[in-house]
C-alpha cells in the first residue's frame, strides 16, 4: 500500500508539471501572436501616414489648391494639416510603444492589460480618423462654395445653400460610413485576434 501511495503521489506531481508546462507553452504562443498583431497595426498605421503625406504633397500642385492659396485659405488648411499629422504621429508612437511593451512583457496579467490598452488605442485612432475625414470634407465643401461665389462674382441664394449643405451632409455621411467599413476590414480582424488572445489568457490566469 505504501508503494502504491508513493506512485500516486509521483503521478500527481508529473501531471501538475505537465499542466504547468502546457500553460507556459500556451502563454508563449499567445504572447508571440499578440506581438505579431500589434506589429501589423504599427506597420499599417505607418503605411497610412505615408500615403497621407504623399497625397498631401500631390495636392499642393493642383489647381484647386492654387485657388485656395489665392483666396487666403491656405493658412487654415496648413494649421489643420499640422494638427492632424501631430495627432497621427502620436498614435503611431503609441502603437510602437504598445508593440515594444507587449514584446518584452513576461507576465500574463501585464500582457492582458497591454492587449486592452492596444485595443483602446486602435479604437480611438479609428474614431479620430473618421471625425477628421468629416471635418476635412465639410471644410473643403465650404471653401469650394466660397471660391465659386468669388470667382463667378455671384451671391448664391439661401435655398441653394440649404440644398448644397444638405447634399454635403449626405455625401460626408456616406464617405464616413465607407471609411468606417474600410477600417473595420483593415483593423477589425486584428482587434478580434487580440480579443481572442485576451480570452485565452483569462483562462490561464484563472
Amino acid at each position: 500500500m505504501e508503494e502504491l501511495d508513493l506512485l500516486k503521489k509521483d503521478w500527481k506531481k508529473s501531471e501538475n508539471s505537465f499542466e504547468q508546462l502546457s500553460e507556459k507553452d500556451i502563454y508563449k504562443m499567445i504572447h508571440q501572436k499578440s506581438s505579431s498583431v500589434v506589429k501589423w497595426i504599427l506597420i499599417i498605421s505607418l503605411i497610412e501616414l505615408s500615403i497621407g503625406i504623399l497625397l498631401n504633397v500631390l495636392s499642393l500642385e493642383s489647381d484647386f489648391f492654387n485657388k485656395i492659396d489665392a483666396k487666403g485659405y491656405t493658412i487654415y488648411i496648413e494649421v489643420l494639416t499640422i494638427v492632424n499629422y501631430a495627432v497621427i504621429l502620436f498614435f503611431v508612437y503609441k502603437f510602437f510603444k504598445n508593440y515594444k511593451t507587449i514584446s518584452s512583457t513576461d507576465s500574463t496579467k501585464k500582457l492582458m492589460d497591454d492587449i486592452i490598452s492596444t485595443r483602446k488605442t486602435v479604437q480611438y485612432y479609428i474614431w479620430y480618423n473618421l471625425i477628421m475625414i468629416a471635418i476635412s470634407a465639410f471644410l473643403g465643401s465650404y471653401v469650394a462654395l466660397s471660391i465659386t461665389e468669388e470667382t463667378k462674382d455671384i451671391a448664391l441664394d439661401s435655398s441653394f445653400r440649404f440644398i448644397f449643405y444638405l447634399t454635403c451632409i449626405l455625401v460626408v455621411g456616406i464617405l464616413v460610413f465607407l471609411f468606417w467599413l474600410f477600417y473595420i476590414l483593415l483593423y477589425g480582424r486584428l482587434l478580434k485576434k487580440l480579443f481572442n488572445n485576451y480570452n485565452e489568457l483569462k483562462k490561464i490566469d484563472l
